[in-house]
């Protein structure tokens, strides 16, 4: 089991950017692939970007390609996410998660996360 807790949220401009940390606790984390998803109000959980436990493979939600950037620090425990060029849509509240499982494509926040973070809430304003 590995315990998260999220944070770097906080209110910005549109075209700005912000930075996530993700602090695990426990000794297993180096072993779990881990994501971002978010929950915008109104909206289904959806993933954002995951990282597998060697970093060398990301993937990222279409939405975000290009502008998000994923990275995790197994020496620190920890798992971050850089967002750039921030647009009012990105709005919501972000959460760490470690992965149950890895795909080549999307993850599904109901059946491939075995841990989530409370979350952290990110609003970005137009």
């Amino acid at each position: 089991q590995v315990q998260l807790v999220e944070s770097g949220g906080g209110l910005v401009q549109a075209g700005g950017s912000l930075s996530l940390a993700c602090a695990a606790s426990g000794r297993t984390f180096s072993s779990y692939a881990m994501g971002w998803f978010r929950q915008a109000p109104g909206k289904e959980r959806e993933f954002v970007a995951a990282i597998k436990w060697s970093s060398v493979s990301t993937l990222y939600a279409d939405s975000v390609k290009g502008r998000f950037t994923i990275s995790r620090d197994n020496g620190k425990n920890a798992v971050y996410l850089q967002m750039n060029s921030l647009k009012p849509e990105d709005t919501a509240v972000y959460y760490c998660a470690a992965l149950a499982t890895w795909r080549s494509g999307s993850f599904s926040s109901t059946y491939d996360v075995s841990n989530w973070g409370k979350g952290t809430l990110v609003t970005v304003s137009s």
